[in-house]
């Protein structure tokens, strides 16, 4: 099959494009830059912002996957752009390319009316989506561990790591996760687009095991060999501070992040066990390479 990925480029994007092409299919890619590492797969020009080369890219394609995500806003990149406006671009480029086949990585917890403008804006691509006419399928993960992630090898190693004699715990990081691995969201993409049972269906990708915010520290401590002491600061000393240093380009967790982490992000696997193949491997197989590795940065 002819797939392009928006925004493949990026830390998922690569790890898709890498199975999509040992599963035999013709890869293209769509990003800013117009480049990416794999030499099998076409890379191409196009801004989802304004649509800029969108058509041009979808011309010939079977298949179309939305990647596009950010976490935070920052030089010029809005949730609204990267969510919904490039949602909506990259759907009028399918429709118009005659492309059936749309995918659309959303995130888990994305809906209206929680405060957070990451899964706000996510819930609103996902009903441009469904609105869409097309043959669409929802993937919805929750936080996402492998070589290169953003959240293990970036932001709690960071939190393990830096030059500070404890580590900061929120609140007392009752907060409940259930990670996925990058490999089984990548198989999830794939068995979905030959999977016609998937058609017009929304799947929450989690894996096999719950774990505490306060868990997933002291997993990433030991992994470091780190002997620091965990420092609880409460709930209510947060609430106050991070709105405060959010606006700040240094500031190491954004109001919408710190929304998120409060929310949790679990849910129960069992559907995806019945529609996919998952491997489920589990964090703890492979949080030692994860840390040794040095993070994806999208494009």
């Amino acid at each position: 099959m002819k797939i392009l990925l928006i925004g493949g480029s990026g830390y998922v994007g690569t790890h898709l494009a890498q199975h999509l092409l040992a599963q035999g299919h013709q890869v293209s890619v769509a990003s800013r830059r117009g480049q990416g590492a794999l030499a099998e797969v076409r890379y191409l020009r196009a801004d989802v912002a304004t649509g800029e080369g969108l058509l041009e890219a979808a011309q010939g394609q079977e298949a179309l996957v939305y990647l596009v995500g950010i976490i935070r806003e920052k030089r010029g990149q809005t949730f609204q752009q990267a969510h919904v406006e490039g949602v909506r671009h990259s759907l009028a480029a399918a429709q118009e390319a005659g492309i059936r086949r749309f995918l659309h990585m959303s995130a888990l917890g994305a809906a209206l009316g929680t405060g957070s403008r990451y899964y706000q804006t996510k819930a609103e691509g996902e009903a441009l989506v469904e609105a869409s006419g097309l043959d669409w399928t929802i993937l919805r993960p929750s936080l996402i561990f492998g070589p290169g992630d953003e959240f293990f090898g970036g932001i709690l190693k960071g939190l393990v790591t830096a030059p500070i004699p404890f580590i900061p715990l929120i609140g007392d990081g009752h907060f409940v996760f259930r990670p996925i691995w990058v490999g089984d969201v990548a198989q999830a993409f794939e068995q979905a687009l030959r999977n016609p049972a998937t058609l017009h269906q929304r799947y929450d990708l989690v894996g096999p095991k719950e774990y505490t915010f306060r868990e997933l520290i002291l997993l990433v401590r030991d992994v470091l060999g780190s002997r620091k002491p965990l420092w609880s600061i409460p709930l209510a000393l947060m609430d106050w501070v991070v709105p405060l240093i959010s606006p700040l380009p240094f500031s190491p967790l954004t109001r919408d992040q710190y929304l998120q982490l409060k929310m949790g992000n679990t849910a129960d696997p069992t559907p995806i066990r019945q529609v996919f193949a998952p491997s489920e491997r589990t964090l703890e197989s492979e949080l030692p390479l994860i840390l040794k590795t040095k993070r994806l940065v999208g494009a």
